[in-house]
């Protein structure tokens, strides 16, 4: 027997039939996935009474073309990164989304215009700003790291750097290290000179480095001494540094600034509910409740003024945030298109390169 549940929160107003309240989530894990469980999941289930079930992967776009290409999808709402979100869309794997449906800003502003630019696609709702780092161990380095040249300078700074087994970040990286301004990045990119020149920087280190896949591993491997620097996901090292008192240190120059997003992987066995979750949790205050568990800044603009506290009751996060005035010098915004249409390509080549 059908029965209707009904939201009546201040901020949310929908329904839906039990039969369909369920909905499995699949995101990054660590403190990231539990920032998703305590301010979206938690409070989703509580007031819906729908279950929430949350799946880790080291990256949860790898699964979403082969759940939908075999027909045999069991997740209906996935966080991926935005290039990710574009090629999938494209290659028509993700349901559409109505982004009219997203809810207003307490002060009536339509959610286009609430959202910061970009962060509305026709298969994707972004939840966070993000960024790439990289971060250092007070413990292991003599001196202070302070530029993307210091991470490639061994002579100055000896020891292991870890990096992220990826094409991506790593040549935005490399050629800021090599003196080009975060500005021309993606034009140098464009051409095989520039390509050239990324994988030569990398070559200075190559022999150095300890490659990561997941977002947890970077602190792991700082606090092990198994690198003295690492390239890591901005609030992995937030949540070591102030939630787990770990001697580290994050530079800003060269920050790669992206997005995550909420997709729904075509044939979503939920797809009713799917679709009440990314309204729900792209709502004003849901998404200024996740930063007070990691340094991701809102992807709303009404958010903003919201984030407060971390959960310590002492940490403002503000500053925390990747989108801080003083952390945006030479930062570095994600060129989406770039990597929806080059991805393929530049991987296959860094994994040549890795290969050699």
């Amino acid at each position: 027997m059908k029965k209707t549940l009904i939201l009546t929160t201040a901020l949310t107003g929908f329904a839906f039939t039990a039969n369909a309240a369920e909905v499995t989530i699949m995101s990054w894990g660590g403190a990231y996935g539990k920032s998703q469980v305590e301010a979206y999941n938690k409070p989703f289930a509580e007031q819906t009474g729908a279950k929430v079930t949350m799946v880790d992967a080291d990256n949860p776009a790898t699964p979403i073309k082969a759940q939908v290409e075999a027909g045999n999808v069991t997740i209906d709402v996935a966080d991926v990164e935005y290039s990710d979100a574009v090629r999938l869309c494209d290659e028509g794997l993700l349901e559409e989304i109505d982004t009219s449906m997203l809810p207003d800003a307490p002060d009536g502003t339509p959610a286009a215009e609430d959202f910061i630019e970009g962060a509305l696609t026709d298969c994707a709702v972004a939840n966070i700003v993000w960024s790439t780092v990289y971060a250092y161990n007070t413990e292991s380095v003599d001196g202070e790291p302070m530029t993307m040249a210091d991470f490639f300078d061994l002579e100055k700074f000896p020891g292991k750097r870890g990096l992220r087994k990826a094409a991506k970040a790593n040549l935005e990286m490399a050629l800021v290290a090599d003196g080009v301004p975060a500005g021309e990045v993606y034009d140098l990119l464009e051409t095989e000179e520039g390509v050239d020149r990324a994988f030569a920087k990398l070559d200075t280190i190559k022999d150095s480095i300890v490659w990561w896949e997941a977002g947890a591993q970077p602190p792991q491997l700082l606090a092990d001494g198994e690198v003295v620097m690492s390239t890591a996901y901005n609030g992995r090292i937030f949540n070591a540094a102030v939630g787990e008192d770990q001697p580290f240190e994050i530079v800003w120059d060269g920050q790669i600034l992206d997005f995550d997003l909420f997709v729904i992987p075509k044939g979503a066995p939920n797809l009713e509910t799917a679709m009440e979750y990314i309204k729900f949790s792209t709502d004003t205050q849901r998404l200024a409740d996740q930063a007070k568990w990691i340094s991701y800044g809102p992807a709303r603009k009404s958010s903003g003024a919201l984030v407060g506290l971390y959960q310590d009751g002492e940490t403002e996060m503000a500053p925390h945030m990747p989108t801080a005035e003083a952390n945006l010098t030479n930062a570095i915004v994600n060129d989406f298109e770039f990597w929806a249409d080059r991805d393929v390509e530049l991987s296959e080549r860094f994994n040549a390169w890795l290969a050699n």
